[in-house]
């Protein structure tokens, strides 16, 4: 997300295609392919929305922030050429975006806003919003690229939620940590579908052929974008919100059959019951029933906090590093 203008950065906007699963005719192919696999193949259309949505919301938010009329009439824009839609100065965004003051009257996450003004819709209205042109087109093609095969693989309801509420997620714990700053940006939703993907390979491990490698190459490329969290004006815990929703939300939504329940032949009518698998193993339900628990009592707890206007930071006083580490380089406080 995008503190006082931040973004909420993704690196791994071309790091995913290798941890999708099922892939047939070449790739990577983490999943055993079997030919009786009961798998439905879904047709991706909610990710193409979300994507064209917040490409909308982009142009909508450039043209009420108007650089040439409201802010620099005398020049100074950047890009001035695109009249209404041009960018504020580098010096005031250098995401090619808007300026603050537009995107908090848009919809940024503001904690006094959301705190004492009573505006928690604020809380979902931020992941729809950008700073600027990089910055959106970082998380979309973040999006483009994880969404699309979860989607293939587990239907638009399910990724739905998922993004919907690791979006949610990160506003959250983003405001108990960063009311000194304005957010907005979509990577906490981005994260959620991250952390589903790990949960997805934990609970489904029974059928991946690759288990090493899928495990591998996905724990890289979260830590690599928890990494890029702790530089200036990129809201980590908006990451990490959003990262743990998705990634309880995994558990729960994205469960699949053993592999031998799927490639067992259809057992004749006198055969002993107790040789026949399970559809789903044992683990699977425990992991779906305290990853729900923990996902209600985390916003339970984290909702009530922030509407009492408790500040994390109150209690836990390192927890500013996990979003800006200073060094000789950069400022956190600037």
């Amino acid at each position: 997300m995008m503190r006082n203008v931040d973004v909420e950065s993704n690196s791994s906007t071309g790091s995913h295609r290798p941890l999708h699963k099922g892939e047939r005719g070449g790739g990577y192919a983490f999943y055993r392919t079997d030919g009786s696999e009961r798998e439905r193949k879904w047709t991706s259309w909610l990710i193409p929305v979300i994507v064209v949505v917040n490409i909308a919301v982009f142009i909508v938010v450039m043209l009420t922030n108007n650089c040439p009329k409201k802010y620099h009439r005398n020049g100074g824009c950047v890009a001035s050429f695109l009249g209404p839609f041009s960018f504020q100065p580098f010096r005031e965004n250098p995401l090619l975006g808007p300026s603050s003051t537009t995107l908090l009257k848009l919809g940024a996450l503001d904690w006094n806003k959301v705190v004492h003004q009573h505006q928690g819709w604020r809380l979902c209205s931020c992941i729809w919003l950008h700073a600027g042109l990089i910055h959106l087109i970082a998380n979309m093609l973040s999006l483009l690229f994880i969404g699309i095969r979860l989607e293939q693989q587990f239907g638009f309801i399910r990724i739905g939620i998922i993004y919907l509420l690791s979006g949610f997620g990160g506003s959250v714990l983003c405001s108990l940590f960063n009311q000194g700053y304005i957010s907005v940006g979509a990577s906490g939703a981005v994260f959620g579908l991250l952390g589903a993907m790990l949960s997805e390979l934990i609970t489904n491990w029974t059928i991946y052929s690759n288990k090493a490698a899928a495990l591998v190459t996905l724990m890289v490329i979260i830590a690599i974008n928890l990494v890029v969290g702790i530089v200036p004006h990129v809201d980590n815990f908006a990451h990490i919100g959003g990262f743990l929703t998705g990634l309880l939300l995994g558990f729960i939504l994205l469960v699949r059959p053993q592999y031998g329940w799927l490639v067992q032949p259809n057992p004749p009518p006198m055969q002993n019951a107790s040789s026949v698998k399970s559809k789903y193993m044992v683990c699977q339900y425990i992991l779906m029933v305290i990853s729900l628990a923990l996902l209600v009592t985390g916003f339970a707890i984290g909702l009530v906090m922030l509407f009492r206007g408790k500040k994390g930071n109150d209690n836990c006083h390192w927890c500013r590093y996990v979003s800006c580490v200073p060094t000789s380089s950069w400022d956190c406080g600037s």
